[in-house]
Formats: structure tokens, sequence, C-alpha cells
């Protein structure tokens, strides 16, 4: 079973070159970023592959999406806050995103 990860050891997660732009949420244990797209069709489609990778590990972001900005916040609710599954999520949506601007 995954843990909750202390605050202290997300912030120092998130320091990684991978998890470029992560932070952590003020009002909540989750972090959160905000991704911005070229327009509406990149973002959706990159929301496609992370919601398609999600349901693999059956770990689903909170999202929102206006035109081409895309605000991510993730939480393990199973733990009450943040685990390595986030961790890993997050990784995989800024691969997504770099592979989405070549």
């Amino acid at each position: 079973m995954t843990a909750k990860m202390s605050r202290d050891k997300i912030a120092e997660a998130i320091k990684d070159k991978n998890l470029q732009g992560w932070a952590l949420a003020k009002e909540r244990d989750a972090i959160q970023k905000t991704f911005r797209f070229q327009d509406f069709n990149a973002a959706f489609a990159w929301m496609t592959r992370a919601a398609l990778l999600a349901e693999k590990m059956n770990h689903h972001p909170e999202w929102q999406n206006v035109y081409r900005e895309v605000e991510v916040a993730l939480a393990s609710h199973d733990v009450g806050g943040v685990s390595d599954r986030d961790l890993k999520m997050a990784r995989a949506m800024n691969r997504f995103f770099e592979e989405s601007r070549q």
C-alpha cells in the first residue's frame, strides 16, 4: 500500500527537474500545476493522453480546462494526501507536456 508523504518530503521531491513547475497546494495536501498549451486542441490531446494513463494506473487527477490552460491537482484520496503515485503521475504529465511541444 502507498503511504502519505510528509509536506517536507513532498517539498524536497518536487525540486527534481522531472517535476518542474509542481508546487504544494496551500489549502490541502496535494500538489498542483497549471499547464499552458498552444491552443485548445493541444490541451485536449494532452488531457486525453493523461486520462489514458490515469485509467491504467487507477489514479485520477482533479483538473479543470479552460481553453488552452489545464489546472491539475494530484492527491491520493485513499491515503489522505500526496503519495508516490502522485509523483509518478506528475512526472508523466510533465513528460507528455514536453512531448506535445516538439
